[in-house]
């Protein structure tokens, strides 16, 4: 497995003619606010570079990191944050939805859920969201370090249950805290890639 040499703040961006010209492949982060997405960024990369916040709602831009100088990895803003306005949320969404859409360098996404719970009903959207137009996913729940051994097993039985997850996407149980999960999770995106 290849392992994280580089990784360089890019840019930030709203608009497609913002976006970082598509050289290289892209993987995309995406999850609910405060499911811990800054915090696997910065475990997958081993440094702080994507900021952790407090309050969730942070992220509000699309930002690009560059992996080994040949992987983008993009952090996408958190949905369903309910303490922003109606039209801040959707303009994030338009936002995501015209990133979804319009890079031809996104080879997959992963879909941050948090294991302590069960995926919301925005999560099943995302998931069917990604199905729809035809993005390549794979499921990472969060803040595993918060489970004990068995709970562990059954939040990815749950997670798998609730969100209908097809058998041959996976689903890895990662803790930030912890390191866990993070080596299998990039082993996947190196390989594929």
């Amino acid at each position: 497995m290849a392992s994280v040499k580089t990784v360089k703040f890019i840019k930030s961006a709203v608009n497609p003619k913002d976006y970082p010209p598509p050289h290289f492949p892209e993987i995309a982060i995406v999850g609910r606010s405060n499911v811990g997405k800054s915090s696997l960024i910065n475990a997958i990369f081993k440094r702080n570079i994507a900021k952790v916040s407090a309050s969730p709602g942070k992220t509000r831009l699309i930002n690009f990191f560059l992996l080994n100088d040949r992987i983008y990895f993009v952090d996408l803003p958190g949905y369903g944050y309910a303490k922003v306005s109606k039209a801040e949320r959707e303009k994030w969404r338009r936002m995501i939805e015209t990133y979804f859409k319009t890079r031809e360098n996104l080879s997959l996404v992963i879909m941050l859920v948090d294991s302590r719970h069960e995926p919301t009903r925005l999560d099943i959207m995302m998931k069917q969201w990604l199905e729809s137009l035809d993005i390549p996913y794979v499921v990472v729940a969060t803040k595993a370090d918060k489970l004990n051994q068995s709970e562990r097993a059954k939040a990815v039985k749950r997670i798998r249950k609730v969100l209908n997850l097809p058998e041959n996407i996976p689903v890895f149980l990662t803790s930030s805290k912890e390191k866990t999960g993070i080596k299998e999770l990039m082993g996947f995106i190196f390989d594929r890639l």
